[in-house]
Parts: C-alpha cells; structure tokens; sequence
C-alpha cells in the first residue's frame, strides 16, 4: 500500500530528461493520486498464481512497481542503524506493440531512495536518484535478478542467495548480504492488496518479512560492519487510491519472538481509518493471519514538527484486539523525514510492551 508515493511524480517525470536536475514544488497526494491516466495499463483485478523468481522481474503491463527495503542494523559496539533502499519504476506511457524507433521512446522514468539513520549520532541521510530507463540508465531483470538505477542496484549472488544491495554516495554508502529466513507472505486476498471499492483499484503485493542482513555502511570516510534483519516488499500495479483517501501510516514490525506484522492505515479526508485498511500477523514460521481494521486500534501519542512545517505523529499506541496485545511504537529518531522530490516520513522504530522493549520496524507516513 505505502509504495503509491510513485504516482505522486507524475509532473516530475513527464518531463524528466536523464541525469537532468530536477526542482519542484512539494507534489499534492489528494490531487495526482485521484487524477492518474489508467487506459492501456492492465489492472489488478483479481487474485493471480505468483511464479517464483519471475516475480521479482519487472512487470511492463502495468504503469508501477517498486522494490522496497527497511531494516534495522548494528555495529559490533551496539551502534544502531536504521535504512531505506527503494527502486520504482513508473511507465510514462501504456505498453506497445509497434517497435520503437528510439532508444528513449516510451521508456518508463525509475526513481531510487536510500536514507541511513544513525542513532548514535542522531542524523539522517539521504539521497535519490531520477532517470528514465534507457537506454541501459535504469532497469529490472528477472533471471539473473536484478534491479538497478545508474549505479544503486540489487542482485543475487552467484548462488541465488544472498541478494546483494549496494548503493553509494557522497555522504553515505551501504553494501549489504540479505537473505530470507522464512518464505515469501502474499499479502490481502493471496497476494491482491485491494486500496478502495473500485475493482481494480489495487496491487500485487509480496513480502519477505525477514531477512538476515549482513555488510558494511559508510558514513563520510567511516565504516561500519552491521548486521541485523531487513523487510522486502514488492508490488505492482496500475491504478491510485480513491479521492477520499488522503494519506496512510504503514507499519512493519519484527519482533524478537520472531513473529512480524503489517498494517497499513488508510486515512479519509476527515483523518479517520478507511475500512479497506489491512495487513498481516506473521508467526516465525511464515504462517499468516489477515488483520483488519476491526482488529488494529491505532492512537497517536506524539507528533513532531518537521522544519518544513510538516507534523508527524511519529510515536504511536497499537492494539492489536486479536492478539490482545498493547504495544507502543517509538521513533529511534524523530527527525526521520524523507524531504525529496516527495516529501514524506520514513523512519526506524522501536517496538514497547508493558514498557520494555520487544522488537523493531520501519513506519512510514504520508499525507501530513
């Protein structure tokens, strides 16, 4: 669900030249969201067999699709970390069948994020890259699995496993081993992860919950070996969320009993829960329960103001009434913002219950 944050480009990308230096104003959600040209792109309408690894290639019928990891690392000394690395890929226009006379017509535009947080210090970077596809600039690939913009990719190792991400700037690298430990978890109705009413209105959408992760992170000229677990969600799809929905929070959480939730929390205009929000139980063996919003009460505890002027709730009170669990989720650091080409909160958490401290996630955040 939180990976719409794709269709909030649409201005930005039409337009967009490669390697061309983009500037422009903050994007509306509510407005590119309610307004996106679906006619040409195939729809997930129903559920669907997933093949593996094809599905993790890219999936040119449709106008979207991003790869999306979040994880929680540390050093050797307990140093901790938090990370994001993001691949979309975003058509400008349906598929053809004609052949194309350039290399550069009808290629899809690919976006790239990757943030590091560092607890210790108390800073948070990040970056992102904005190309279009060709020809060779940006793109996905099945077998061998790969997916790369410019220079930021992910690829499997020699063997399959462990995926490889690496990812290099100026202020900041990460070069990681992630490998699932339990199997992939099909989200919503076997894998189609319905947004609103309209049929149509949704995705395809696959997680593996968790990953151990091993590597390095650089920061300025100082490294860090860290290990830890990682979070992969994968979707795809065509068509934006309703015009009442104006914003979700999505949460992933891995606890140290090795069970794992999601849920995303779909918000109208009035800043109540939509009724299609969703999201998972996980135990440790990849067995999955469906959570709906009948069975998730979630209350916002504090906000932070970003300099932007922007206000997050970024600690929050969860209920889980299936579970009859009480948790409180905590930012590792409340300036976690992701002020790029589209702004919005992205940031590592802690997990509490009955005060003491039980797990970590990633919570994300738009529409504030």
């Amino acid at each position: 669900m939180r990976r719409a944050i794709l269709f909030l480009l649409l201005p930005l990308i039409i337009g967009c030249q490669p390697r061309e230096e983009v500037t422009t104003e903050k994007l509306s959600a509510t407005r590119l969201l309610s307004a996106v040209d679906q006619q040409g792109f195939a729809r997930a309408e129903k559920p669907r067999d997933f093949i593996f690894p094809q599905d993790h290639g890219p999936h040119p019928a449709f106008r979207n699709e991003w790869w999306y990891f979040t994880g929680n690392l540390q050093d050797q000394s307990g140093r901790r970390f938090g990370y994001q690395v993001t691949f979309f890929r975003f058509a400008l226009t349906p598929p053809s069948k004609k052949p194309s006379v350039s290399q550069w017509s009808n290629n899809p535009v690919w976006m790239a994020h990757a943030a590091i947080t560092d607890s210790e210090a108390k800073r948070h970077l990040k970056q992102e890259k904005l190309v279009r596809a060709g020809p060779g600039l940006a793109g996905s690939e099945a077998q061998p699995f790969r997916v790369w913009v410019e220079d930021w990719q992910l690829q499997q190792g020699k063997a399959g496993l462990p995926w490889k991400i690496h990812i290099n700037s100026e202020t900041f690298s990460l070069d990681l081993d992630v490998e699932p430990t339990i199997g992939v978890v099909l989200q919503g109705d076997k894998g189609l992860s319905q947004k609103s009413a309209e049929p149509g209105n949704a995705s395809y959408y696959y997680s593996y919950p968790r990953l151990k992760s091993n590597g390095q992170i650089r920061i300025n000229e100082k490294q860090y070996r860290v290990s830890g677990h990682s979070w992969f969600d994968r979707e795809w799809g065509t068509s934006a969320l309703s015009p009442e929905q104006t914003g979700w929070d999505w949460f992933s959480l891995q606890f140290n009993s090795g069970y794992n939730l999601m849920f995303y929390h779909l918000r109208n205009r009035q800043g109540k829960a939509d009724p299609f929000s969703a999201g998972s139980w996980i135990d440790k063996a990849g067995k999955t329960k469906r959570l709906s919003l009948d069975q998730i009460e979630l209350t916002p505890l504090r906000w932070w103001k970003s300099a932007n002027g922007n206000n997050y709730p970024v600690e929050w009170e969860m209920r889980i009434k299936s579970e009859n669990r009480l948790l409180n989720i905590k930012p590792i650091l409340d300036e976690q913002e992701m002020d790029l080409s589209v702004r919005y909160w992205e940031g590592a958490v802690d997990i509490y219950e009955r005060g003491k401290s039980i797990g970590s996630g990633y919570l994300e955040m738009t529409g504030y």
